[in-house]
């Protein structure tokens, strides 16, 4: 990637301008923010000075692959960063690639990844604005899909694409080179997905695009093809990728370590209530959206003596309003505080069950609170099981009809009526 690093990062000829005011030093701030590179930075500053000047917003542009059908609190890092420069006034392109979903995107991958079918593409594209729209302003937001374009270039105007670029300089990526070196295959129309990218850049005319910092190759690729093009080149903006709740992989849905956005209210408050305390620092600066002087303040308090669980609980209690409401992130906030007290919260799930007298491992099977009655010895066996607030212990007891609050660990529980 090193070539086309060096051939597309550079300073593009824009004219000279006036030191920056007060009003474009808030804007480089709120952009360097949480950010892993901003490239090349003096052109951007050159951009936000023309825009100052002549009032016309900048076109920043994201796009997302609908490749699942829910957003998790990954993805929202760049979504985030969007809303914040959304809010300086520029117009945000949310572009949905459902041309490119068919292609499959490589970056990170060691195989070839298989393209989703176009109903599967509808159907994960239906949900992903709905609930970008939690996240950014949709009357300040440009929907496009990159079908718009792609559709009509045919046969004959992806050869032509094509031939603005190398297989040379393809190779330098590094999933290409790394499979290629390993004997690993790689299809031909994966070399199409980052040229198809940076031609989105081209059909938008945008100012500056976001990614992660594993696109960054396909982010240069639309700075290189708008060039090609004739075009004043876009800058980068890459955002790193959020670490999940094991504290070491990123975010996935794959990894089992995410926090879904559509997840109920009090499971996202306790998932982030469970980060690690210096976890939390990267997750204010990354998701939060307070300024960077209150989360200095308040990290300042919490060196001082404060418990970084009050700053934990204010990170849980901001996120949660953000996906389902201020009453609902209370709610979580005091149902999580009833879990720690040992209480019982408020809404548990109801299951009625028949067969009393019924053995507790069979029970808690059968309630959903355990995958299989081995698992729920498992579990009596470690004193992780309460009815009615009393630990059990017996994996021989049997219950007689009646109702009854079995609790299994600390976050599951069930209000089970026996007949």
């Amino acid at each position: 990637m090193s070539q086309l690093s060096s051939s597309v990062t550079g300073a593009a000829s824009l004219p000279s301008d006036p030191p920056l005011s007060d009003t474009l030093r808030h804007a480089l701030e709120v952009t360097r923010r949480g950010c892993d590179e901003l490239l090349p930075e003096a052109d951007w500053i050159r951009k936000l000075q023309r825009s100052e000047a002549t009032g016309a917003p900048l076109r920043i542009k994201l796009g997302l692959d609908p490749t699942a059908p829910d957003i998790h609190l990954g993805h929202t890092v760049v979504l985030n960063k969007l809303r914040q420069l959304q809010d300086l006034g520029h117009t945000v392109i949310f572009l949905i690639g459902d041309f490119t979903s068919m292609i499959g995107d490589p970056s990170g991958r060691n195989s070839t990844r298989p393209p989703l079918t176009a109903e599967q593409i509808q159907a994960n594209a239906q949900t992903y604005y709905r609930q970008a729209s939690l996240v950014l302003d949709p009357a300040r937001t440009e929907i496009r899909y990159n079908s718009e374009w792609c559709d009509p270039l045919g046969a004959r105007g992806m050869i032509q694409l094509a031939s603005r670029y190398t297989v040379a300089r393809m190779m330098e990526r590094n999933d290409f080179h790394d499979r290629f070196k390993a004997g690993n295959p790689i299809a031909v129309h994966e070399f199409l997905y980052p040229l198809m990218q940076g031609y989105d850049s081209v059909a938008l005319k945008s100012d500056l695009e976001l990614g992660g910092t594993d696109q960054k190759f396909n982010l240069l690729m639309g700075r290189h093809l708008q060039q090609e093009y004739g075009q004043e080149p876009q800058c980068i903006l890459t955002m790193p990728l959020l670490v999940g709740l094991d504290g070491v992989e990123k975010m996935s849905k794959s990894k089992g370590n995410y926090i879904g956005i559509s997840e109920p209210a009090n499971d996202m408050f306790a998932k982030i209530l469970s980060i690690s305390d210096e976890l939390m620092w990267t997750y204010y600066t990354l998701l939060s959206f307070r300024s960077v002087a209150e989360i200095e303040a308040l990290r300042a308090e919490v060196a001082a003596g404060r418990n970084p669980k009050d700053a934990k609980v204010a990170l849980a209690k901001e996120i949660t309003a953000r996906f389902h409401g201020a009453a609902a992130a209370d709610a979580a906030e005091q149902d999580f505080a009833n879990r720690a007290k040992g209480g019982i919260p408020d809404d548990i799930p109801e299951v009625s069950l028949s067969g009393a007298p019924l053995g507790i491992g069979a029970l808690l099977k059968s309630a959903g609170l355990a995958p299989s009655t081995s698992e729920a010895n498992r579990l009596i066996d470690g004193g992780g099981v309460r009815i009615d607030g009393a630990a059990v212990s017996d994996r021989g007891l049997k219950l007689d009809p009646g109702c009854y609050v079995v609790q299994v660990g600390k976050r599951k529980f069930a209000r089970v009526q026996l007949a």
